[in-house]
């Protein structure tokens, strides 16, 4: 463990994992806040500068990576207990198998997972077996009962994400294969252990890594607004920041699932996480505004118009996204080079605080390569193109800096609530090292 993890293990505080459980994880920025302030008085930065991270990571990031999704954290011992968060990060938490619980034994076909539960899905596969549950198709699948219904084994298989296209159906038992070998998944960029980033090992990939995004993409956000408010500028805005929250949680648990992210440090994860948050969120924003000229979607049911967004304050904010979404549209972006430039977002980060540059870079480069390798084979004809989508990165990051300057002038003038976790987190990136 590093210095610096031990030094901020005692501001870990218990957090509930989502910002919906109850009145406690809400906080009005306008009154006092003990944990929103623990970051110290930096200088902040505008719209240009670069992002950095606080050494000491916000109370709220660091309870959400307890291994929220079934990933099997366990309880830690306190000791004298008081204040200190049972996910600690002194102490590695066991992941489970997503399929049957069992302990996972890495990340196989995309998935934590047991070597129980991979080889039966790889057996699977591979002889294309088809099952048929006795029951009602809801049979449970622990440890203990896995065995009992292969085909809600397997079906749960598919539903928690394993992916077929990582299986290699060339392997003959006992025999050759008869086709050109394929990279594995569990043994390419889904693994928990150090990826070999190497352009040979990764060669031909570019296909499971979009496969895999693309199963990844969280499922659509929708704003909710308050009915019983008045349509005014404090509930667009206060809508708008329990959105972004909720979205903030979103992203956190779609990092975890970006091929190679869990194979950072756990400091490295949430540095990279504290510094290129929003610029993710913002991409979200544009990419579902491809279609409108002038409005900007930030869900479903939450399109801001020009004047919409004056009323509320949000001119340069719509301005700015609307921006953005424009050069996406003129690139004529769509969803598999959305999901690959997202991912590439998220490793895009110049956090002073990363203690592992090189493997945070070396994730970026195989990102890199893998929308090189998707262009190359989907527009042969325009070797530019993946270029092009790159150079979107640096509007990306100034739209992201008129984001945050937006929602820290919110919290500044008060009477807008925010959450623990999306609070903690506009202070560490307003504030400077």
């Amino acid at each position: 463990m590093s210095s610096r993890e031990r030094r901020s293990d005692v501001y870990i505080k218990a957090e509930p994992s989502s910002p919906e459980g109850g009145g406690g994880g809400r906080t009005s920025p306008g009154g006092a806040s003990s944990d929103s302030s623990q970051s110290g008085g930096g200088g902040t930065r505008g719209d240009g500068a670069k992002r950095y991270s606080p050494p000491l990571y916000t109370p709220a990031l660091r309870c959400h990576f307890k291994d929220e999704a079934g990933d099997g954290a366990e309880e830690g011992s306190t000791g004298n207990g008081a204040g200190r968060c049972k996910y600690a990060l002194s102490t590695l938490p066991k992941r489970l198998c997503l399929v049957c619980g069992d302990v996972a034994s890495g990340y196989h076909y995309g998935v934590a997972s047991c070597e129980a539960c991979k080889a039966f899905f790889k057996r699977t596969i591979q002889g294309n077996i088809e099952y048929s549950c006795p029951a009602s198709n809801e049979c449970e699948i622990t440890k203990r009962r896995r065995k009992a219904c292969q085909a809600c084994r397997f079906t749960k298989c598919l539903k928690v994400g394993m992916l077929k296209e990582g299986v290699r159906l060339d392997r003959v038992r006992g025999g050759r294969q008869k086709y050109k070998r394929r990279p594995e998944v569990e043994n390419a960029t889904y693994q928990s252990a150090p990826l070999p980033l190497t352009k040979e090992s990764e060669k031909g990939s570019s296909n499971i890594i979009v496969s895999h995004l693309l199963v990844a993409e969280p499922e659509k956000l929708f704003a909710m607004p308050d009915p019983l408010q008045p349509d005014t500028a404090q509930r667009t805005l206060t809508t708008l920041c329990d959105l972004a929250d909720r979205e903030l949680v979103v992203i956190i648990g779609w990092a975890k699932h970006i091929p190679g992210f869990l194979s950072l440090s756990l400091a490295d994860q949430m540095s990279v996480l504290q510094s290129v948050w929003l610029e993710v969120l913002v991409l979200g924003v544009a990419y579902r505004s491809l279609g409108c000229e002038d409005e900007v979607v930030f869900a479903e049911d939450f399109v801001l118009d020009e004047e919409m967004s004056r009323v509320a304050g949000l001119t340069e904010l719509n301005a700015a996204i609307s921006q953005l979404a424009r050069r996406f549209r003129a690139l004529n972006v769509d969803r598999e080079e959305f999901v690959m430039l997202k991912a590439i977002a998220l490793t895009n980060s110049d956090s002073v605080y990363i203690e592992d540059m090189e493997a945070v870079q070396k994730l970026r480069d195989l990102l890199h390569q893998a929308l090189l390798e998707l262009e190359c084979q989907r527009r042969p004809d325009d070797p530019q193109r993946a270029g092009r989508l790159l150079l979107t990165l640096p509007l990306l990051r100034q739209t992201a800096g008129r984001a945050l300057t937006t929602f820290y002038s919110i919290k500044t003038r008060g009477g807008v609530p925010m959450h623990k976790l999306f609070l903690e987190m506009l202070e560490a990136m307003m504030d400077s090292p």
